[in-house]
């Protein structure tokens, strides 16, 4: 049998490349016989610089950025294309990988260090620029990409606003045209894994919030304070609310389209396209993906969507793998998933989870390895 495994990262825990190994060694323990084609995804978040640069045949840069919480932290960009195309991500400079779980600040934590790896990326003179969305630390509405682009945000006395969403009730003038130079000529693409708004029940702040630290009156301060921004950019003749995605990334998907004009696009079909993963599943017999949680909101521009389709459209089953299955799975089943499965054998912690994560991917696709077979010689 023919076998594409084409999973996303498990958040926090192991990269895409990782996942694939795990579940091909344990799908190899059960029919060492069948051929595994590991193609390693990402859907804008966590890992898409590393998955693009290389189906790219870019080399990745790393270069020191301020984290979400301003500690310095190390972060990769890439250059592809023949130095035409830079490639960059809200998951290497301002992501929640950035700062310890215990410690998240979702009032102060800043989108600044993107800006710096956009500004690093920059000095390469792409022609385009790729910025992957999902993953974010931060619900700041990319004020902090803006103040590293040079951008003025500024309160009622003249100051710099301070960082973070808390920081946009203070914002009372804007100057964007420093930010806008420094991309001048650049087409920006934005990597987008939700299609969520920026304001509202569904919004950046509301769904996204609390997994960055946001308690409920919290998460109503950031919505309120992102609104105002919202409110002063319409002032300018600007929209960063109207449409879907603009609550990526915290409000970076609003920032970098009204204000910047980037071309939103869903982050894994721009993936899979590179990889050339239509090609690669076209003969096989069963696609497997995988991601850290597969539910409702799995079916909106994430990795095993993304996948179900094109599997769907080569008419090969599909079958998700993840560390956590919810519910509300009928959207991805009509997008073409065949089926889904934890690999968590019992109830455990989420640290304990983390650490047997590798071990219960291959003990997982050994399992459905078995089955797989069984039926086929039936």
């Amino acid at each position: 049998m023919r076998i594409v495994i084409a999973p996303d990262s498990f958040k926090e825990c192991l990269p895409a490349h990782e996942v694939a190994a795990a579940i091909a060694t344990g799908w190899r323990s059960a029919a060492p016989d069948d051929e595994l084609v590991e193609v390693p995804l990402a859907d804008g978040g966590e890992g898409t610089t590393v998955a693009l640069t290389k189906a790219l045949r870019g080399e990745l840069h790393t270069v020191t950025v301020s984290g979400p919480a301003g500690i310095p932290v190390r972060a990769c960009f890439g250059i592809a294309d023949g130095g035409n195309a830079a490639i960059v991500e809200v998951a290497e400079g301002s992501g929640l990988q950035c700062t310890p779980r215990d410690t998240r600040d979702a009032l102060h934590a800043s989108s600044r260090g993107t800006g710096e790896l956009i500004l690093a990326a920059l000095a390469h003179r792409p022609k385009t620029l790729i910025l992957g969305l999902g993953g974010s630390a931060t619900t700041d509405g990319g004020a902090g990409i803006l103040q590293a682009l040079g951008a003025q945000l500024l309160d009622h006395q003249g100051n710099p606003i301070r960082p973070g969403g808390a920081g946009l009730a203070q914002l009372a003038l804007m100057d964007l045209r420093p930010a806008m130079k420094q991309l001048e000529g650049v087409c920006i693409v934005a990597a987008c894994d939700v299609t969520n708004p920026l304001l509202g029940t569904q919004g950046a702040a509301a769904i996204f919030g609390p997994q960055k630290g946001a308690d409920s009156d919290q998460v109503r301060l950031l919505n309120a304070n992102l609104s105002h921004f919202s409110t002063l950019a319409q002032a300018q003749g600007m929209d960063m609310a109207s449409f879907p995605g603009s609550g990526a990334a915290g409000g970076i998907g609003g920032m970098i389209k009204g204000l910047l004009g980037a071309r939103l696009q869903p982050g894994i079909e721009l993936v899979m396209a590179a990889v050339k993963l239509e090609e690669k599943i076209r003969d096989a017999d069963l696609v497997i993906t995988a991601e850290g949680a597969i539910d409702a909101q799995s079916a909106f521009g994430k990795t095993p969507a993304g996948v179900s389709r094109l599997a769907r459209s080569c008419k090969v089953p599909v079958i998700g793998l993840c560390g956590k299955l919810g519910t509300g799975l009928g959207p991805l089943h009509d997008a073409g998933l065949t089926a889904a499965f934890s690999i968590t054998p019992a109830p455990m912690t989420l640290t304990d989870a983390y650490t047997a994560a590798q071990y219960n991917l291959q003990h997982s696709a050994e399992q459905l390895a078995r089955l797989v077979h069984s039926l086929s010689n039936h």
